[in-house]
């Protein structure tokens, strides 16, 4: 496991605690950590109180300083770490990973610069094929998972030999796994939903009512499965749990770091202070002109994506925001819209 923040540590919980109904389930997970106090929580406290309190981990799971002694020999190697950094700790390990190793990217946020999403930074990074490759994303706030409350989320991947693997290894009595081929559909669901969620928390932050944010997911699901299709995703696939299921648990959660973000934005903040106040990542922030940049190569429009990137920029202040949005050209809320 690859990262130690609140979403790797709760994977990992699910890893070490999951059983399918074939039987499997992980035997060690080993988690790396870039801070040694919270590797050396994790493995002699079984508890990693800053991202994931009061919460007991699995007695399976212990934790490294060292990223290759993490990778060593493991059969599934799970990325965790913020989408801007993961080439340079994934290119550092390429040469580590046992050849067989399938890699499983928990990312939801586009590299800036190559606008490249985890699927192309994973295989690009470590030189696997996309057989070797599984997304997995779903409305899966850390918290709760870590807590046993029952959540369902897709693991996509181009081979449905892998995505059965991956589901197996996750499936127990809480965690439901369901298998999909669209890899760039769910990745895509994965990214957005970020950006549609700071929206949202903005409007939460300027006190606006639940019209307004019903508004604001609504048309950005809109947005979402529009760029999803233009990149070769299925529009199916943003109906389902890594699409709307998703959408709808991060713009709703108090737990969720993008509406946490976008929240005090509403309230005055700027991006670099929003994020600062947080101490965790939120990866609307840093994805959000890598969106915009991709939809407009492929001629998409995406208002609200547009709109959050001059936000997170500082050339558009908060107050104009619902009025910008509400200023667009009458239409049609048709297949096309």
């Amino acid at each position: 496991m690859l990262g130690a923040g609140s979403w790797g540590t709760a994977f990992a919980c699910v890893l070490g605690s999951s059983t399918s109904p074939a039987g499997r389930r992980a035997r060690e997970v080993v988690v790396w950590s870039r801070r040694a106090e919270v590797a050396r929580a994790i493995t002699e406290d079984h508890a990693n109180p800053e991202y994931l309190p009061d919460v007991a981990l699995p007695e399976c799971v212990r934790a490294v300083t060292d990223a290759r002694e993490a990778v060593a020999e493991a059969g599934v190697v799970v990325v965790a770490v913020p989408a801007q950094q993961a080439r340079t700790v994934l290119e550092d390990l390429a040469d580590a990973l046992a050849p067989d190793a399938i890699v499983v990217s928990l990312m939801k946020g586009l590299e800036r610069g190559t606008d490249a999403r985890p699927s192309q930074v994973c295989q690009e990074a470590l030189g696997i094929g996309p057989e070797r490759f599984a997304v997995l994303s779903g409305p899966n706030l850390a918290l709760e998972i870590a807590r046993g409350e029952p959540t369902a989320t897709v693991v996509a991947s181009a081979s449905r030999a892998t995505a059965d693997r991956v589901a197996a290894l996750t499936a127990g009595p809480t965690f439901r796994p369901y298998t999909n081929g669209d890899v760039v559909g769910v990745e895509v669901g994965g990214i957005v939903k970020n950006v549609i969620a700071l929206a949202v928390g903005i409007c939460d932050g300027q006190g606006l009512g639940d019209n307004s944010k019903a508004s604001v997911i609504t048309r950005g699901l809109a947005e979402t499965t529009r760029l999803a299709v233009a990149l070769g995703g299925e529009a199916s696939t943003l109906a389902g749990l890594a699409g709307l299921g998703d959408l709808v648990a991060t713009c709703a959660s108090p737990l969720s770091r993008n509406r946490s973000a976008g929240r005090l934005m509403g309230t005055g903040l700027s991006a670099d202070e929003a994020v600062a106040a947080m101490k965790q990542t939120a990866e609307g922030i840093k994805s959000v002109s890598a969106v915009v940049h991709v939809a407009r190569a492929h001629g998409v429009e995406m208002p609200i994506s547009e709109a959050m990137d001059r936000v997170v920029a500082g050339t558009l202040d908060v107050d104009r925001l619902a009025g910008l949005l509400l200023a667009r050209d009458l239409k049609s809320e048709g297949r096309d819209a």
